[in-house]
C-alpha cells in the first residue's frame, strides 16, 4: 500500500505579519499588507514606475505582535552569514517544527527527516553590493561570506545544520512554482520511503529597486494604484494591472501517516494528489486557454481518485494580471466541463454545465502580494486553513467584474465566506511555463 503524506505544523510570515494566527486573522479580515516604496531610505526606489511592495512588518514588538524582528529567530552574529530569505527560512521551519510538536532526538528519527526549501531569486541585494565592492574596492575587500549568503539552497543547510536533520537536503527554484513544487517534492520523498518527516516550503526577500526596476521594464507590476498602494493588487478584478511584489516564507510539516499517527500529532490535512505541468508556450505569459495550470490540475485530482466535482476551493494563483487572472480562470471552468480524463471516477458524466459558474475561487495575493518563491507554500497553508476553520479567504479589492465576461464564478469578493471543505486545490504557475497543484483533504480516513 502507497504511503499517505499528512500536513502537521504549519509556519508563515507575510506581509500580513509574522505568525500563522497573525496572518490568517488578518487575511480573513480583508486587510492589505501592501505599503508604498517610497520614504524606505532609498532614493532609487523613486525612479521605478510601480511604487507599492509587499513588506513584512517589522518592530521590535517582534513575534507577539506579529513583527519581524531577527533576534528572535537566528543566533547573534548568523546576520553577517544568512541572507534576509534564509532568516525567513529560519522562523518558518521553526514555527511549523513548534507546531508540529515534532523533535528528531535519535539518529534514526534525524536520518529520516529532510528539508524540500527554496527561492524563487533569493538575495539580489547581496548579488548588487558585492557587484559594487569589488568593482571599487577591488578583490580583497569581497567578503568570504558572499558565496554562502548568495546560493539558493544556503537555507535548507542552515535548517539542517541547526536541528541534525539528515534526510533528503532538497532545494527547488522554478520560479514563481517554487513553494508549490517543494512541497509537492517533499510528500513524493514520503510517498516513496526516503524520509517519514519532511519540512517543505518556500522563502522569498528579493524586494528592491533592482527587482521592481526588471519586473516593470518586462511591463508585470501594477503602476495604477501608487496613491493607494493597499487596492494595488486586484485578481480577477476589471481594473487590475499588474501583480505587486510582496516578501514572505511559509513552511509546513509533512509526515507519513502511521508515522504521525503514533505520536499523536495533530493534523491538518492530506496531501492526496500533485499535479505538475508545462505550457510550452512563452517563457512569461500563459496560454490564452489555461491548458498548462489546467493539466496540473487534472493530474492533482486522477492522484486524488476523486471528480472535479469533489473539490469545494480553488486557491488561485491569479496575480493581478490580465492575462493570468483570465487564463487561469478559463482552466479552472474547464476543469469542470471536461473532467479530468480517462481511469477515474466513472460517475463524473452527467455534471450540469452549469456547476462551472458555481466554483469557489479566491486569490488571496489581494492582501498579500505575490510572493514569488513563496507563494505556493504561504497559499498551501491559506487553503489548509480555510479546510480547517470552514472559512474561504477573500480576494481582496474586487469593485468591478468585466461585464458579460468569463468571470462568473464565486471569487469571494472582499468578504470571507463560510463553506464546509473537503478537498481543495492550491495552484501555482511561475515564469519559463511551470505549473502545479497540490490537491487536499481535509478527512483522514
Amino acid at each position: 500500500m502507497a504511503r499517505r503524506v499528512v500536513i502537521t505544523g504549519l509556519g508563515l510570515i507575510t506581509p500580513l505579519g509574522v505568525g500563522v494566527k497573525t496572518t490568517w486573522e488578518r487575511l480573513l479580515q480583508g486587510k492589505s499588507g501592501i505599503v508604498s516604496t517610497l520614504n524606505r531610505g532609498d532614493d532609487a526606489y523613486n525612479t521605478i514606475p510601480s511604487k507599492v511592495a509587499g513588506f513584512v512588518p517589522e518592530g521590535s514588538g517582534g513575534y507577539k505582535n506579529g513583527e519581524w524582528h531577527a533576534s528572535e529567530w537566528i543566533m547573534p552574529g548568523d546576520d553577517r552569514r544568512m541572507g534576509r530569505y534564509t532568516q525567513f527560512t529560519m522562523s518558518v521551519a521553526a514555527q511549523a517544527l513548534k507546531d508540529a510538536g515534532y523533535i528528531a532526538e535519535t539518529e534514526l528519527q534525524k536520518e529520516r527527516t529532510g528539508i524540500c526549501i527554496g527561492t524563487g531569486i533569493g538575495n539580489i541585494d547581496d548579488t548588487y553590493e558585492s557587484i559594487l565592492t569589488f568593482e571599487k574596492n577591488g578583490y580583497r575587500k569581497v567578503s568570504p561570506l558572499m558565496v554562502p549568503r548568495m546560493l539558493l539552497n544556503m537555507a535548507v543547510g542552515f535548517v539542517s545544520m541547526k536541528y541534525g536533520f539528515k534526510g533528503p537536503n532538497h532545494s527547488v527554484t522554478t520560479a514563481c512554482t517554487t513553494g508549490l513544487h517543494s512541497i509537492g517534492d517533499a510528500a513524493r520523498f514520503i510517498k516513496f520511503g526516503d524520509a517519514d518527516v519532511m519540512v517543505a516550503g518556500g522563502s522569498e526577500a528579493c524586494i528592491s529597486p533592482y527587482s521592481l526596476a526588471g519586473f516593470a521594464r518586462a511591463k508585470s507590476l501594477a503602476i495604477d494604484f501608487n496613491d493607494n498602494p493597499a487596492t494595488a493588487s486586484r485578481p480577477f478584478d476589471r481594473d487590475r494591472n499588474g501583480f505587486v511584489m510582496g516578501e514572505g516564507a511559509g513552511a509546513v510539516v509533512l509526515e507519513e501517516l502511521d508515522h504521525a499517527n503514533k505520536r499523536g500529532a495533530n493534523i491538518y490535512a492530506e496531501v492526496v494528489g500533485y499535479g505538475l505541468s508545462g505550457d510550452a508556450h512563452h517563457i512569461t505569459a500563459p496560454p490564452a486557454s489555461g491548458d498548462g495550470i489546467l493539466l496540473s490540475m487534472k493530474s492533482a485530482i486522477r492522484q486524488a481518485g476523486i471528480a472535479p466535482k469533489d473539490i469545494g476551493y480553488i486557491n488561485a494563483h491569479a496575480t493581478s494580471t490580465q492575462q493570468g487572472d483570465a487564463a487561469e480562470n478559463r482552466a479552472a471552468k474547464r476543469l469542470m466541463l471536461e473532467g479530468v480524463g480517462s481511469g477515474v471516477v466513472s460517475e463524473w458524466n452527467g455534471l450540469k454545465k452549469n456547476y462551472a459558474h458555481e466554483i469557489n475561487i479566491s486569490s488571496t495575493k489581494g492582501a498579500t502580494g505575490h510572493l514569488l518563491g513563496a507563494a505556493g507554500a504561504v497559499e498551501t497553508i491559506f487553503t489548509v486553513l480555510a479546510m480547517k476553520y470552514g472559512k474561504l479567504p477573500p480576494t481582496i479589492n474586487i469593485e468591478n467584474l468585466e461585464p458579460d465576461s468569463e468571470f462568473t464564478c464565486n471569487y469571494v469578493p472582499n468578504e470571507a465566506q463560510d463553506y464546509d471543505l473537503k478537498y481543495a486545490l492550491s495552484n501555482s504557475s511561475g515564469f519559463g511555463g511551470t505549473n502545479a497543484t497540490l490537491c487536499l483533504a481535509r478527512d483522514i480516513l
